[in-house]
């Protein structure tokens, strides 16, 4: 049962993705992104108002990097996927998505003093070359004439927002209960997107997009953070981490059953690569003059 904490928080990452793809046509992406952080601070405001007041001597010093972490973390990150969406598919988000335990552990080991292995040396080259390989659709000559799609591009980005927002919390460890960080973090998102989505076209909720919002707030914005939570207290960091490589694997399968995507074999070349590099980082922990020597 330890395991399902985890297991199911990955689920429901993977059914983001789908979720996230899904949505396009059917709401814009400033709307879904400034709804689901709404709706969710709405649920969580009853819970974690009053404690987040009486907390507040000790979150006023840290208040400026709680700004940074929602930004990154809760702003950036998910509306940028929100664009790529309605340019990429829902299995290449996944496969890129893969990449953030790759490069927060590249972060760590040039800001937090973390020693360099060869696995995260080895990794980092073999996980980004299968991450080309799928945005380049098995084509090195199409990559170099024509670049890459903007929606995998976006996704880079917001990949690259994520592992940094990972490894800052890692770094500044602030002292608070998670719950309340987690709200904190929310109520940042909603402000910060705010101007996008008084600018953007709006489609308005109906009953097609509802249910896309209501999933892309409760499972994912509430739910998964506390199983997560809960699997790093039982498991500790690194087992858990581990589960993340099932995202792309469950994206993709999801996404081929609900969203009718082809599966073609740059697909499963790309992302067993990508998966691959992830793995060798975190298995191979051999330090890189340890493993120069031999």
């Amino acid at each position: 049962m330890q395991y399902l904490y985890p297991l199911l928080t990955v689920m429901i990452w993977a059914g983001n993705n789908v979720i996230t793809k899904a949505a396009a046509g059917r709401i814009f992406p400033a709307e879904i992104g400034f709804y689901r952080w709404v709706l969710a601070a709405l649920l969580f405001t009853p819970f974690l108002l009053a404690p987040v007041l009486r907390n507040r001597a000790q979150i006023k010093p840290i208040l400026g990097k709680v700004v940074v972490l929602g930004v990154l973390g809760m702003a950036i990150y998910q509306s940028l996927a929100y664009y790529a969406a309605n340019i990429t598919t829902a299995t290449n988000m996944g496969i890129i998505l893969s990449l953030v335990p790759v490069m927060t552990l590249g972060m760590s080991i040039a800001s937090l003093g973390t020693r360099l292995t060869a696995g995260a040396l080895v990794g980092a080259f073999v996980s980004f070359a299968g991450v080309l390989w799928v945005v380049s659709q098995g084509s090195w000559s199409a990559l170099i004439a024509h670049g890459v799609n903007v929606g995998d591009l976006m996704m880079l980005v917001a990949t690259l927002a994520y592992a940094t927002y990972s490894t800052l919390l890692k770094k500044w460890q602030l002292r608070m209960p998670p719950l309340q960080l987690l709200y904190l973090q929310i109520l940042v998102a909603i402000i910060a997107l705010f101007p996008l989505y008084v600018i953007s076209p709006k489609t308005g909720l109906n009953a097609s997009n509802i249910p896309l919002v209501l999933y892309a707030c409760i499972p994912t914005s509430m739910l998964a953070p506390l199983l997560w939570m809960k699997a790093i207290s039982i498991l500790g960091p690194s087992r858990t981490t581990l589960f993340f490589n099932l995202v792309p694997i469950l994206t993709a399968l999801v996404a081929a059953l609900a969203l009718g995507e082809q599966l073609a074999s740059y697909h499963f070349i790309g992302g067993a690569l990508t998966l691959g590099g992830v793995i060798l980082a975190e298995r191979w922990t051999t330090p890189l003059r340890k493993a120069a020597i031999s």
